[in-house]
């Protein structure tokens, strides 16, 4: 144990954390070069092609000291955008310490100073890495006066690095075997061991990463999840290097993966604790905190025939990425789906990137909603869809999640910053000045606002230069209503939404001249209507396709042409109240996907 070091990469999206993962790998020999690739860590493919990194990876590589000591080094490379931030969460408790990379070009960020304090809140040993020191625009000394301005770690912790060219890679593998301490926890001791993160393999089945907190965990030996009490025997044992290695059993200290032979993707829940079933512990390690969705969406698949599959793959995913939450809805409009939880519009966006790509389930979502909490007679009821939105708001008190919004930026754009978070109903809580190059903004604002477009549109009115952190402040009460879009006599609840009152009509408008866009005619008049507490407050009128019923009438009474000019009458009215409407489910993108998404293509 005392030559075990366990670490994670933490920084700012952006700041070059997957490419220090390879430099280190590279170096210690975990690859050859024939190999190596870049981002070696990221497995899936949308990872490489958007630049980013989703999952938190695992490597397990070995380094000779200068005083030709071996160590084992345990590095996990975690996510970089705040969508994600959970799985950095839970890759900082399977470790003593983490490097804490900087941009010698951008320096510090909104999420660099998260990272800092999850951290440093979990007692770890922090080393700054300030990297791509080779940049033509790198000012390094400025980062080591802002690191100890704002962070307050002195200069002489910092570790200047290229990963790009491998520059510094050797100090900061020295200062890793000498800074951070090595393991706690004891080989003799029962055995714990902490899921970090569990997956479905087709042809494995479950596989789960562990560190061994107590204990010895070998092969073949008979296992049990606390939680649920179920027995299970390792058929599989080993490391990552990030090649796949087979051992016989991991030591305490160690991060590794066992496979169960188990099929039921619900066998090793994320954050339970294994132990022997020969000699149980009866103490549960203190595994993580319990995430709460911040945004919901209604999935459903365009083709229903694909419901079971869709079904399936959720639960697949859900194994693979612990903070996605799911459960069955019904919609008159779009049919059978399933309500879903995300941490933001990313996360959502990946989600069904993954269900499209892996699955080959195409799936149409609904706007995103927040959670809305709603209090009568001193109960408290949470809602996150508007069809349990209350009719009569004034037996209510309606209150909207609040965000406590991190901004980080420049003195240049602090104007145009200030004015997007009075649009976005944003109230200023401090400001911290530390130069003209770092500005510091905290901001209240309702996390309806945030996770739709705010991070787009703060990177647009900062030209890319400022950074957005934020987190779940308060509910606080608010003037909201629930905005309903109906077709005729018949409500399309896919497109109702919770909204701020100030909004509404401007929304409202919006849906309903898009609505008239995409619906062709029909042989009878369609009224799109948007309504608020029984009231219309904006309507739209598709007229109807007129067939000419005198064509074939060549002379005679006009009286004629009236009795069928009368009956097509007759017959448009029948069929108004009985004919369906054709919207194809694929015209409903246009709709919900009015907002742009606030993800975007950045290299991590």
């Amino acid at each position: 144990m005392k030559k075990i070091r366990n670490f994670s990469i933490i920084a700012h999206i952006d700041h070059g954390k997957s490419t220090l993962s390879d430099r280190l790998i590279q170096k210690c020999g975990g690859l050859s070069e024939r190999e190596m690739s870049n981002q070696v860590l990221d497995t899936m493919d949308i990872e490489k092609e958007r630049g980013i990194t989703i999952k938190a990876q695992t490597a397990a590589i070995n380094y000779t000291s200068k005083n030709k000591k071996k160590y084992r080094l345990n590095l996990i490379d975690t996510p970089g955008h705040v969508n994600f931030s959970y799985e950095v969460f839970r890759s900082l408790y399977a470790c003593e310490g983490a490097l804490l990379v900087i941009d010698a070009s951008q320096g510090i960020e909104a999420q660099t100073l998260a990272n800092f304090y999850s951290a440093k809140k979990m007692n770890l040993k922090i080393i700054p890495v300030i990297n791509k020191i080779d940049l033509p625009h790198a000012h390094p000394k400025i980062i080591l006066k802002d690191l100890e301005k704002i962070i307050k770690i002195p200069p002489s912790e910092a570790v200047l690095c290229s990963a790009k060219t491998g520059k510094g890679i050797n100090k900061l593998l020295e200062k890793i075997i000498h800074s951070i301490p090595k393991p706690s926890g004891n080989s003799k001791k029962l055995l714990q061991a902490l899921i970090i993160d569990s997956w479905f393999d087709n042809y494995l089945g479950v596989v789960s990463l562990v560190r061994i907190k107590n204990g010895i965990l070998k092969k073949n030996s008979k296992i049990q999840i606390m939680s649920t009490k179920k027995t299970y025997k390792i058929e599989k044992i080993g490391i990552f290097t990030p090649k796949t290695i087979n051992l016989k059993k991991l030591k305490c200290g160690e991060v590794g993966w066992i496979i169960i032979g188990e099929k039921n993707i619900l066998s090793a829940p994320v954050g339970d604790t294994i132990t022997s079933v020969k000699n149980p512990s009866k103490k549960i390690l203190k595994g993580f905190k319990k995430i709460t969705p911040q945004i919901y969406s209604s999935l459903y698949p365009i083709d229903s025939n694909q419901y079971r599959n869709f079904r399936t793959a959720l639960e697949k995913l859900s194994l693979n990425d612990a903070s996605l939450f799911y459960q069955p809805e019904n919609s008159k409009a779009l049919g059978f789906g399933f309500k879903c939880g995300f941490l933001g519009v990313l996360h959502l966006e990946i989600t069904k990137e993954r269900l499209e790509r892996e699955y080959n389930i195409d799936v149409i979502s609904t706007s995103p909603a927040v959670i809305y909490k709603i209090k009568k007679n001193n109960k408290n009821i949470y809602i996150n869809s508007p069809e349990n939105f209350p009719k009569n708001n004034k037996k209510y008190i309606i209150k909207e999640p609040i965000a406590e919004c991190t901004i980080l930026l420049s003195e240049k754009y602090i104007g145009n910053i200030m004015n997007l978070c009075i649009k976005k109903r944003g109230i200023q809580k401090n400001m911290i000045y530390h130069n003209p190059r770092k500005i510091i903004l905290i901001y209240e604002i309702p996390m309806s606002e945030v996770v739709l477009n705010f991070f787009d549109d703060i990177k647009s009115v900062s030209s890319g230069y400022a950074s957005l952190e934020y987190k779940f402040k308060k509910f606080k009460k608010s003037d909201l209503v629930c905005l309903q879009i109906f077709i005729n006599s018949e409500k399309i609840d896919a497109l109702s939404l919770i909204i701020h009152t100030s909004k509404a009509i401007k929304k409202a408008k919006k849906i309903v001249a898009k609505m008239k866009n995409i619906i062709p005619k029909h042989q009878f008049e369609i009224n799109i209507f948007a309504i608020i507490k029984n009231k219309i407050i904006a309507k739209s009128t598709i007229r109807q396709l007129r067939k000419n019923v005198l064509s074939k009438c060549y002379g005679g009474d006009i009286s004629r042409k009236k009795k069928l000019l009368q009956k097509q009458k007759i017959g448009k009215k029948k069929m108004k109240k009985i004919g369906k409407i054709n919207m194809p489910k694929e015209s409903f993108f246009s709709i919900l996907y009015s907002n742009k998404n606030c993800s975007g293509k950045k290299n991590d």
